[in-house]
């Protein structure tokens, strides 16, 4: 395939991903507001679960064709770009008080439920190796913990969610213009959803295709071109949030794709042969470090309180940026 062909197909499928995600934010948005679950939520549980869905189909390939580097670092990857994608949009709003929303404690436990994933999946690579191919169900022991872990936090953001809809009512943006009903919205979801399902694995190949040309190592392209690839979603949806005003919507979606990468590790290692942890680089673990401490910095910026931020100044965003960037030199030098 040559150069040309690979990089019409990613602008085709990227122009498809940026049409359904647009949709997929309007619809979560008027999901969230008639069913009363709120935007945190919606955003953290079904926004962010629609738009991890490529990294699903992408790694599942990647790991059948025997590649489990690069789904690994496809899905840690896609953590730190999502990072990095809260980030931009923070140092592009004005905000005043806290890094984006106004609910910042709210996030704050949403993004503490994803440091905890990860800290998790970490533990399993640190530990993988001398546990070899010990699996439960063709599972590992400490991916069945991040597993229950992810239930447990689902849960914990869902009774958070539900006593602040009680104190006040989740703010409707007038200018918005959702579908006129709940059906309408779910079945326009479900319709944009299965359109990034689909697309999403085409424009990682792309990607991939363009990767192979350089000949950069798998744990690289994983955790780069191909995670900035599968992470375009979430971008898009977040985007979209943010001019609607939606920030909780946007916030949750980043913090919970995070959540929902950890938890992809689980089916990819019901279809990798033995133990998944088991057989990867131990390189993984400088992203899984790296999208701890950017998504601790970004909690610390939902709860840093002032009168007024000062762009350039207030050191959650840059500070984000800064820690994405490095753990991605350290991941090129190190594989």
């Amino acid at each position: 395939m040559d150069m040309l062909t690979i990089l019409l197909e990613f602008v085709v499928c990227a122009a498809v991903i940026v049409v359904a995600g647009t949709v997929l934010t309007k619809c979560a948005d008027t999901i969230a507001e008639l069913t009363k679950l709120g935007r945190l939520l919606v955003g953290s549980v079904l926004l962010a679960g629609a738009t991890s869905l490529p990294e699903l189909t992408v790694d599942i390939s990647a790991i059948r064709l025997g590649a489990p580097d690069l789904a690994i670092g496809d899905l840690l990857g896609s953590c730190l770009f999502n990072l990095l994608i809260l980030a931009v949009l923070d140092l592009t709003h004005h905000a005043k008080g806290y890094m984006l929303s106004r609910r910042a404690a709210g996030h704050a436990l949403s993004g503490s439920m994803s440091v905890a994933l990860t800290a998790l999946v970490g533990l399993s690579l640190l530990t993988g190796p001398m546990i070899g191919n010990v699996t439960l169900l063709g599972i590992s022991p400490a991916l069945l913990l991040v597993a229950a872990a992810y239930m447990g936090g689902v849960r914990i953001v869902y009774y958070d969610q539900q006593a602040a809809v009680a104190e006040a009512a989740v703010a409707v943006n007038e200018a918005h213009e959702p579908p006129k009903s709940l059906s309408k919205a779910v079945l326009w979801f479900v319709v944009a959803a299965a359109a990034i399902l689909v697309v999403g694995p085409f424009m990682a190949h792309s990607a991939e295709q363009f990767a192979n040309a350089t000949g950069l190592g798998r744990t690289f392209v994983g955790t780069t071109l191909v995670a900035l690839s599968t992470s375009l979603p979430e971008f898009v949806a977040s985007l979209a949030a943010i001019r609607m005003k939606a920030f909780d919507l946007a916030i949750g979606n980043v913090f919970g794709s995070n959540s929902f990468n950890m938890l992809l590790m689980v089916p990819l290692d019901v279809v990798h042969p033995g133990a998944l942890m088991a057989s990867v680089a131990a390189g993984h673990g400088i992203t899984c470090l790296a999208a701890i401490l950017a998504a601790q910095t970004a909690i610390m910026g939902q709860l840093y309180h002032v009168e007024g931020r000062r762009k350039f100044i207030e050191p959650d965003a840059w500070l984000v940026i800064a820690i994405v960037v490095g753990g991605l030199i350290l991941v090129y030098y190190t594989q």
